[in-house]
């Protein structure tokens, strides 16, 4: 069973930066494709990023240029640099596989705000 605990988020001014992390316990995590998702007030969870087993990412167009994900495999772990931040990256980020297949953790509120 893999638990994924997300931590990082913060309260933070408009064009600022945060490093979500997400350590993911269970062996399998080094042949997935990981992603960070977010649930913004009042609208469904939405994947912003995701990267491969080898290194390949994808970024949603809202994210595009200002966030990077990353992954440690020996540590089994998925970061997400977030730069640039901006009103409507305000969420509670969740990690998991792509798509999600297991159970979802806590997340980690992202507050941005002025």
């Amino acid at each position: 069973q893999v638990q994924l605990v997300e931590s990082g988020g913060d309260l933070v001014q408009p064009g600022g930066s945060l490093r979500l992390s997400c350590p993911a316990s269970g062996s399998i995590f080094s042949i997935k494709t990981m992603g960070w998702y977010r649930r913004a007030p009042g609208k469904q969870r939405e994947l912003v990023a995701q990267i491969t087993s080898g290194g390949s990412t994808f970024y949603a167009d809202s994210v595009k240029g200002r966030f990077t994900i990353s992954r440690d495999n020996a540590k089994t772990t998925v970061y997400l640099q977030m730069n640039s931040l901006k009103l409507e990256d305000t969420a509670v980020y969740y990690c998991n596989t792509v798509p999600g297949i297991f159970s979802w953790g806590q997340g980690t509120q992202v507050t941005v705000s002025s």
